[in-house]
């Protein structure tokens, strides 16, 4: 296992030579990028003077070998049928022909052509830059070819310069490492030691470090952790507070649910009864206490359905069913059903249709549950407005205290003043939970008296 100077060295080290690699191989092609651009404009401005100097290929040769003295590029002149009309550097008898050429291609279509590529002529890397001319009514190529070796050179000088910058850099990187590494090594052996006396006893010292933000931070922590350990027994009395409460709230539970089962059972109980003990009870009125018990079995049925649905979305065991649906019918499908459980309610739908990919039984559920919660406490008619980006509706019911609005959404949690009556306290712990299967989120607002607004961002 290495020590901690030794650790910090190695990875100096690596990252050094990676910095080094890197602005090697980028300093390379970058310069090299740049000499080839320079060198094409230079070829290019050469090759547009020398075809307006030409008049016509009288004495070419000679022409040609003067001005590669003079500049220091090879020049080739080639016809239409890519044969070498001249050359500045070889036997243009023993040239092969040039048609194919891809600098000539590019030009015939293009009026000019470049290419970079290794000459086997003269056995090095040029850059060849060839221009469409005319000369006396003819159609001719003018190729310049300058060498890119020239990058070379540079290159080596440059990359020597950087090396012995990073090497002066590593150097003083490594020391001030290593005296770092050497403070560092302190503060651990004092924080080991702490921590040894932490395991049998409890310190009769505080522990000090204010060498950098982390050993300050690991040094407080450590003296909080001695401090929570002296006051092991109040922290047990807090647990057992809490488990008293968490009884409580089984408790509370336990009564919601009875309240909520008393009521149906007792009304299935009393109808039943009642048809039972009456053979001559008119075939209209048992139909009546019949559907009265069939209501309230489905009341029973859903409350339980409502607890499976919280288990699920606890264990997130739900899985979503997703396809494109119109908002839209959705809450259309939803109206007629409360009209019939509300009657004599409004609830109107504005805004424009929107399609959502989504589980259409589920947001049916959490639509028709905030729906359902305004025509319960308010009175007057119910707002559903759609636009691109929300769901909203409004009421204008007996509204929230500022202190209930986050409280509502929890599982059981249950809103008793003011008229408000969250049944189980279940159906906006589940609203919540599908439109976060869904991404989407539950804004509330709400003022006392005035109403209320429940709002799905998507």
């Amino acid at each position: 296992m290495l020590k901690i100077h030794q650790l910090f060295f190695r990875t100096f080290i690596l990252i050094f030579l990676g910095i080094l690699l890197t602005l090697t191989i980028v300093t390379y092609f970058w310069s090299k990028n740049i000499y080839i651009n320079q060198i094409e404009k230079n070829l290019v401005q050469n090759i547009d003077t020398f075809s307006i100097v030409l008049k016509d290929l009288k004495n070419i040769d000679s022409i040609i070998k003067n001005l590669k003295e003079k500049i220091n590029l090879r020049i080739t002149i080639i016809d239409v049928n890519g044969k070498i009309i001249a050359e500045s550097d070889e036997d243009k008898n023993l040239m092969e022909n040039h048609s194919n050429r891809e600098e000539i291609i590019q030009a015939k279509n293009l009026g000019i052509g470049k290419i970079v590529r290794f000459s086997n002529t003269i056995n090095k890397e040029l850059l060849y830059i060839t221009k469409k001319v005319s000369i006396n009514k003819n159609t001719y190529f003018i190729r310049m070819a300058d060498y890119t070796d020239k990058i070379t050179d540079n290159f080596i000088k440059l990359t020597a310069q950087i090396f012995s910058f990073i090497a002066f850099f590593l150097i003083i990187g490594f020391l001030a490492t290593y005296f770092i590494s050497i403070k560092i090594k302190n503060e651990t052996e004092s924080i080991l030691d702490f921590l040894t006396q932490l395991s049998v006893k409890r310190p009769t010292y505080k522990l000090k470090s204010r060498y950098t933000k982390e050993f300050y931070e690991i040094t407080r922590l450590l003296n909080k952790v001695a401090l929570k350990l002296s006051k092991k027994e109040k922290q047990k009395a807090k647990q057992t507070a809490k488990l008293k409460i968490a009884n409580r709230q089984k408790d509370e539970i336990i009564s919601a649910l009875s309240h909520e089962f008393k009521n149906p059972i007792a009304i299935i109980s009393g109808y039943s009864e009642t048809i039972m003990n009456d053979d001559e009870m008119p075939e209209l009125m048992k139909k009546k206490f019949l559907n009265k018990i069939h209501s309230n079995a489905n009341k029973m049925s859903n409350i339980i359905d409502k607890l499976r649905l919280t288990l699920k979305f606890e264990e997130g065991k739900q899985e979503l069913i997703l396809s494109p649906c119109s908002i839209k019918k959705i809450i259309e499908d939803i109206v007629p059903d409360l009209k019939e459980k509300y009657k004599n309610r409004e609830i109107l739908i504005i805004g424009k249709d929107i399609s959502l990919k989504v589980d259409e039984t589920l947001i049916s559920m959490a639509i028709s549950n905030l729906v359902e919660n305004a025509l319960k406490y308010s009175e007057d008619e119910i707002i559903v407005e759609l636009s691109n980006d929300s769901i909203i509706i409004k009421d204008k019911g007996i509204g929230l205290e500022a202190r209930e609005l986050e409280k509502i959404k929890h599982k059981f949690y249950r809103v008793s003043n003011n008229g408000w009556n969250n049944s189980l306290g279940l159906g906006l712990f589940i609203v919540q939970s599908i439109l976060s299967l869904h991404k989407f989120s539950l804004e509330i607002t709400s003022e006392f008296n005035k109403g209320s607004e429940f709002i799905i961002k998507y």
